[in-house]
């Protein structure tokens, strides 16, 4: 145990002593400062406000209708180039208005032209961005309510009555078979801890791939590992570099744990209760710490043995590509799990041990069964056992060596009984 402990203590300050390391960790923080002190509004918000312009063609005062719908940023009025007469036709409106976008000194961004009866419009939007659908759906809800009202007026409804029924919605409420209570924004905190515990797994195990992979081929390339053969066991170098990226993962997630809490603390402290409480509700927390020391085990194991077996980065490239296209296929049913965590799909994937320590916790969150957490726990750990068991077979034969990538004795060293 001494020699894994030294291994570990090795590994993690030879990371640690890294300038690389540090600019790494400082990154997330800031990004997530920028974001939280409204970095992204204040980029929209230096971004001149879009120009509309409508031509109404219908008579109807849709035009008018939509200054107050579209009252303050990031629109700051309608413009109204003449009266809808000027234009004549829909075709002559409309090209009049794409010559005007085309034209970039003319200061317009959206050009919309409104045709058709007041109770049957037809609105066609011309813009020069393509990928912002807003102002184009905003004015769309506008004309379909607009429609409502025209045709209740036509069937002799009072407009007192029109407004009353073309404006309001239901109370809606929200109710919880399993706690017998009302749903509040509070009840969708384990969900949400469980979707960052998911993705916290998937930064941890990139962050690891990184970590083994290039430690290792160095001190394959350096003779450094044939070294520590020499005065370890297979095991050992494994579980001592295994244990040494576990505790730069850890270094890594305490900073942003700190950070997030003062950010907390500073922001909206009050939402400190929910979180702590979420972390306890189905036993959340506690199984997140198992699937995540048993999912971490199990990959980095891989990416070891996977450094032990290359050259050089490019070789390892071909093999770790596939490894983060697998670890990707959970995060795309994240989602699917919380919102429908019984689906047969999302059941069969998360009892698949690549994929469990994913996507059970999501699950288990949203309410599953006691018995799939129990059994997605001893399919994951007893996977991760043998992988362990496997890989350290295999490590010893990549460390030896020196012609490169070769799965047919990666196979074979993994499978063949040896003497260590």
């Amino acid at each position: 145990m001494r020699r894994v402990w030294m291994i570990a203590r090795r590994e993690y300050l030879s990371y640690l002593r890294t300038a690389g390391f540090w600019v790494s960790l400082a990154v997330v923080p800031l990004v997530v400062g920028y974001l939280t002190l409204g970095g992204v509004k204040a980029v929209e918000s230096a971004a001149p406000p879009p120009r509309l312009a409508i031509v109404d063609l219908s008579h109807s005062g849709f035009a008018e209708a939509v200054p107050p719908l579209l009252a303050g940023p990031p629109i700051v009025g309608v413009l109204v180039p003449g009266p809808a007469s000027a234009f004549g036709a829909k075709a002559p409106a409309a090209a009049a208005l794409q010559g005007a976008l085309a034209d970039r000194s003319s200061g317009l961004d959206v050009a919309a032209v409104v045709s058709g009866s007041p109770t049957q419009l037809r609105l066609d939007v011309w813009s020069r961005e393509s990928n912002d659908p807003t102002l184009a759906e905003a004015l769309q809800d506008l004309a379909a309510n607009r429609m409502r009202q025209a045709r209740l007026k036509a069937q002799g409804v009072s407009p007192a009555l029109v407004e009353s029924l073309t404006h309001g919605g239901p109370e809606l409420r929200r109710y919880s078979v399993q706690t017998h209570a009302q749903l509040t924004a509070k009840d969708q905190t384990p969900v949400l801890m469980a979707m960052y515990m998911a993705l916290l797994l998937l930064v941890s195990l990139m962050t690891a791939a990184g970590i083994l992979l290039n430690g290792v081929i160095e001190e394959k390339s350096g003779r450094i590992l044939e070294v520590l053969m020499s005065s370890a066991s297979i095991p050992e170098i494994l579980a001592g570099k295994i244990l040494g990226c576990f505790g730069l993962t850890l270094t890594v997630l305490a900073v942003w744990a700190a950070f997030g809490l003062g950010v907390n603390l500073k922001t909206a402290s009050a939402q400190l209760g929910p979180e702590w409480a979420a972390m306890g509700e189905h036993g959340l927390g506690a199984y997140f710490i198992l699937f995540f020391i048993t999912g971490y085990l199990m990959y980095a194991s891989i990416f070891a043995t996977i450094g032990a077996f290359c050259e050089t980065a490019r070789e390892a490239q071909t093999l770790l590509g596939p490894l983060m296209i697998l670890l990707a296929v959970p995060t795309v049913f994240l989602l699917v799990a919380v919102q429908r965590p019984d689906a047969p799909v999302v059941t069969l994937l998360s009892l698949f041990p690549p994929f469990t320590p994913f996507l059970m916790p999501a699950r288990i969150a949203a309410g599953v069964a006691g018995w799939q957490a129990v059994a997605g726990l001893l399919l994951i750990s007893t996977t991760a056992g043998l992988v362990v068991w496997l890989c350290g077979r295999a490590f010893r034969a990549g460390a030896l060596s020196g012609s490169g990538i070769d799965l047919k004795r990666l196979v074979g060293g993994a499978m063949r009984h040896r003497s260590h």
